[in-house]
């Protein structure tokens, strides 16, 4: 990884992409501090790291207990997405033709995908404000109105936005998918501060007998994190290789090449997908809190949505397994694969052309998912409950899915840096 990087900046190119994402990192750290006006940021902190919300506060790198311009961080546009690529399975025509149109209808999707976002970003926004005004015992909002609420909005939904457009420019001009790499900035700022609160629950003020068996289940704690990593990086890279025949070649010869299809073809995008999709519910829930917060099935549906409760660990284990069979299939398009080879005169070993070529791609890719829904489910749901018998800190309970988004960003840039790499290799032999 070190060579890695230190090849990488020795090239003007990569170089001055890997320090135009750290500029737009610092830029969301800024952005980060800014209390929005208004609010009494000081009451939100006592429930900032709980259940769902906690999770939302590590992926905004502590943005929400600040209660920030960037509180909301890039979750409205991430569930937007959702609804956008949904919309494209037969559901609305219109979508449906853009997403053959190539390029151009790319960019109409994404227009699309925009709107919603403003449209989410303004909802989730005023649930969120209504709902931690009540929850908070000091009160969030200092001159609670109409007004006030829809200032608020503007705001987080203006922040919103804004970091949707650093993540485009990350993308175009940096490192890796901007998206990703805000949400994967936000859970590494807040590592510091997670070590120093696990170090003062665990170790400051206690016996000495107490901190031996202490600083045992650290140790123990560490190793586990470390083959966690270990296997996570086995899995995000395990791949299934499909030999591949082309017969249409100048040279008139059969050659083979190779088609490698992941393990875990969705990386990490169904865990950030289904936290992102469970904030719809929990904000439509806490405009309600005040007036129905005593009702038998309102308790119920706050159960099932919070990941403190068996029932909120179920569903977010579900979601997440969801997810990676629909989003392995957006990666991995077997029509368009078959059809690409078709074109190309290229043919998987032992399988026909055109449609069979379709079926047996899906076939193997939904084994491939089954394996991938499997490894992130587990990894997600492991620390939610050994933070529930053994009572640990809200930092170790999103641990499983902060790792797996840390290690699989990381990952995807540095093999986004060694393509870089190897493309100028081959344009220097060219030229």
């Amino acid at each position: 990884m070190f060579k890695l990087l230190k090849n990488a900046f020795q090239i003007k190119d990569i170089r001055q992409r890997i320090f135009f994402t750290l500029m737009m990192l610092l830029v969301f750290r800024l952005g980060s501090l800014l209390t929005v006006p208004g609010v009494n940021a000081a009451a939100i902190k006592a429930i900032a790291s709980q259940g769902l919300f906690g999770l939302l506060n590590t992926f905004g790198g502590g943005a929400l207990s600040q209660y920030s311009v960037f509180a909301m961080g890039v979750s409205p546009y991430i569930t937007s997405s959702i609804v956008i690529q949904l919309l494209q399975m037969d559901i609305v025509p219109r979508f449906v033709e853009w997403s053959k149109q190539g390029e151009v209808g790319r960019r109409k999707l994404n227009q699309a995908t925009r709107y919603a976002t403003i449209v989410i970003a303004f909802v989730q926004s005023i649930g969120l404000s209504v709902g931690f005004n009540h929850l908070s015992q000091f009160g969030l909002i200092e001159n609670p109105g109409i007004r006030t609420y829809l200032m608020i909005s503007l705001v987080l939904t203006a922040g919103t936005m804004f970091l949707t457009w650093i993540g485009d420019m990350i993308t175009v001009h940096g490192i890796g998918n901007g998206v990703s790499i805000l949400i994967f900035g936000g859970i590494v700022a807040r590592l510091p501060q997670g070590v120093y609160k696990f170090y003062q629950e665990y170790f400051k003020g206690v016996k000495l007998t107490e901190n031996l068996s202490n600083v045992g289940f650290t140790v123990g704690l560490i190793l586990a994190m470390l083959l966690i990593v270990i296997f996570v990086v086995t899995m995000e890279t395990a791949q299934r290789r499909l030999p591949i025949q082309y017969s249409k070649r100048a040279t008139g010869s059969h050659e083979t090449s190779w088609l490698p299809l992941k393990i875990n073809s969705a990386g990490v995008i169904p865990v950030i997908f289904a936290s992102s999709f469970l904030t719809a519910p929990v904000t439509i829930l806490g405009l309600f809190e005040y007036k129905l917060g005593d009702q038998a099935w309102y308790k119920v549906f706050t159960t099932i949505f919070n990941l403190r409760e068996p029932a909120g660990m179920v569903l977010y284990t579900l979601l997440i397994v969801v997810f990676t069979y629909f989003y392995a299939f957006v990666q991995v398009n077997p029509e368009k694969v078959a059809e690409n080879l078709q074109k190309q005169g290229g043919y998987i070993v032992n399988v026909r052309p055109g449609r069979e070529t379709e079926k047996y791609l899906s076939g193997l890719l939904m084994r491939l998912s089954t394996i991938g829904a499997l490894y992130l489910g587990v990894i997600s749901l492991l620390p939610m409950i050994a933070s529930s018998l053994w009572s640990l800190p809200p930092e170790i309970r999103m641990g499983g899915t902060s790792l797996l988004i840390v290690v699989g960003v990381a990952l995807e840039a540095a093999r986004q840096i060694e393509g870089r790499m190897l493309t100028r290799k081959y344009k220097g032999f060219i030229e």
